[in-house]
């Protein structure tokens, strides 16, 4: 299977839901551009979530480009609230999973992204701390 997120520049638009630590769930949409340099390739993206007042959460991870295993890529992300992230992309089959730890120790995450065609994915996620969830997260990007 050829993955077109991640593994292709492009630009993609997300709308879904957001569920917060005690169930409540609210609608979100965003954008996540994919771009591809020679030394690293980069994700940058923004989900919105439509509460009343909106909130956002910007994301700029790092990707190492794929060597000779290209199933797996490690990633790093600076963010304002969790601090600095380490992860790694790795396909499985019609997925791209992704695991991530915070460097400070306490968050953790993990998301798939399945390819239902290479213009759409169905993504689903959760952010935990201490074995507790965050939040979680279900989305439909397409490109």
């Amino acid at each position: 299977m050829n993955h077109t997120f991640l593994y292709a520049p492009g630009v993609w638009t997300l709308t879904g839901m957001f569920w917060s630590a005690d169930g409540q769930g609210i609608a979100v949409d965003g954008r996540t551009e994919i771009s591809h340099g020679k030394d690293c390739w980069m994700l940058a993206g923004r989900m919105r979530v439509l509460a009343s007042p909106p909130a956002e959460f910007v994301s700029i991870y790092s990707i190492e480009v794929p060597g000779r295993d290209a199933r797996a890529s490690k990633w790093t992300s600076e963010n304002s609230t969790l601090g600095k992230l380490h992860g790694v992309f790795t396909v499985v089959g019609p997925s791209i999973l992704s695991l991530y730890r915070s460097q400070q120790g306490g968050y953790q995450g993990t998301e798939c992204l399945r390819q239902i065609t290479p213009d759409q994915y169905e993504a689903y996620g959760v952010l935990l701390m201490d074995d507790r969830r965050l939040s979680s997260w279900q989305l439909t990007l397409v490109r």
